[in-house]
């Protein structure tokens, strides 16, 4: 099993190498996260979002799998399924379910609401899909999974854990009816689209047990792709707690995400914008509050797939980047979106942190989200050039091919795969 995963603060554009890669592999499948994911896709002058699909499902001869380890909202899974069937996409033939994922129900959706409201101006910036408060049932032995819809008492066990929800929105005194986002919401009707998805589910996906569906994939020697979602920075133990997600988004959360042995892991992949964004809350050392954040974000459409949020923006920061390449044990990177920074005429990388003691720094502190840190930058010479149909190695500008040394020898793994557009095409193998 080869693992694809982000190794920023997520949106590093996941989607599309999965996408590229997937020929490769017999099998592509999820290890986490939920509905709050948001992969593009873009081929044939179409643009496509997953958010709980896996990204290699436009391709016919591919298995996805979502496994056990990601979070299921039905409503927003019906729809991504309605809309696939819409293009020709057999989800019976190309896609598995897990019957040990868990379910997000609506109040769910409803608690999460209530929580971000309660923090004020500590909020995490939570996409309030229900993933968090799916999560705590799931670790407290409360929530319900994917193979409990076919129970003939499903109904009950629902009735269930929306009465322990009801209590929990009581005490946040939060209504069941109202405004979330300035979007109308009332219990009821969300409960009517539940059901009504939970019976689509029922009638028109495949549910397995995923963990001896890959396990036995590998035994006949056919390839797995592990596709990650958000970004190895905001990993729940290893990203910048509090402001993380609920989830591991490392290469840990991948093996107990599928149930496949830590054993059978081959090569890690790597991927990373050629310089740095964040959605919502918590440090970044780098970001561009200037016309240069403003830049990148305008060039880069740096807008959430998922939530439409503008994307905070920065440069590199490559002490970040070797923490999260020491966490996955990254064999591979990928460098995405280097055509965002074709007019810059400098480019500033980030090697180090200055501390408020004026301590200077390669490594990412505990105290990350306590303490400003002062990024030390080196600069570097821009390609300033258009970098569209680049087919070979010697097409490629001196200056971006600095660039790309530099972040390997600070890094000490290769740089095998640049993006430098959208679509499927714009990809260059560095060797």
């Amino acid at each position: 099993m080869d693992i694809l995963l982000g190794l920023q603060w997520g949106d590093e554009g996941k989607g599309k190498i999965v996408d590229f890669l997937a020929p490769h592999y017999h099998t592509i499948a999820r290890f986490q996260g939920g509905p709050n994911a948001g992969h593009t896709l873009h081929f044939d002058g179409v643009k496509h979002v997953l958010h709980q699909i896996p990204s290699g499902i436009f391709r016919k001869e591919i298995n996805n799998v979502i496994g056990n380890g990601v979070v299921l909202d039905p409503v927003i899974l019906r729809k991504e399924l309605a809309a696939l069937q819409s293009k020709g996409v057999d989800i019976r033939q190309q896609l598995q379910i897990s019957k040990k994922a868990q379910i997000i129900v609506p109040t769910h959706r409803l608690i999460d609401a209530a929580s971000e409201l309660a923090k004020g101006d500590k909020k995490i910036g939570s996409t309030l899909k229900g993933i968090s408060p799916a999560y705590q049932d799931k670790i407290g032995r409360a929530g319900l999974r994917i193979g409990d819809i076919l129970s003939p008492d499903f109904s009950q066990r629902y009735e269930q854990l929306k009465a322990k929800h009801l209590t929990t929105l009581q005490f946040y005194n939060f209504p069941t009816s109202g405004q979330i986002n300035n979007q109308p919401y009332e219990l009821a009707l969300m409960e009517h689209d539940f059901f009504a998805a939970v019976e689509f589910l029922k009638n028109e996906c495949t549910f397995v047990n995923s963990e001896y569906v890959l396990n036995q994939t590998l035994q006949e020697g056919k390839k797995i792709l592990a596709e990650g979602a958000q970004g190895s920075l905001l990993d729940i133990d290893f990203g910048s707690y509090p402001f993380v997600t609920s989830s591991n988004t490392t290469v840990a959360g991948a093996c107990t995400g599928l149930g496949i042995a830590p054993t059978k892991v081959g090569e890690v992949f790597g991927i990373f914008k050629a310089y740095a964004t964040r959605v919502g809350g918590g440090p970044f050392p780098t970001e561009l509050n200037d016309e240069i954040g403003e830049k990148l974000r305008a060039i880069g459409h740096e807008y959430g797939a998922t939530t439409g949020r503008a994307r905070r923006c920065g440069w590199l920061d490559l002490p970040a980047l070797r923490y999260a390449v020491m966490l996955n044990g990254v064999t591979q990177l990928f460098m995405m979106k280097a055509d965002v920074l074709n007019t810059f005429e400098e480019i500033n990388i980030c090697t180090h942190y200055q501390l408020p003691n004026g301590e200077v720094t390669d490594e990412m502190p505990f105290e990350v989200v306590d303490m400003p840190l002062k990024p030390i930058y080196k600069t570097l010479k821009g390609w300033n050039t258009n970098l569209e149909n680049l087919h070979s190695l010697d097409q490629l500008p001196a200056a971006l091919a600095t660039y790309i040394r530099f972040i390997e020898d600070y890094l000490q793994v290769p740089i095998k795969l640049l993006s430098y557009g959208s679509d499927r095409k714009d990809t260059l193998h560095l060797a």
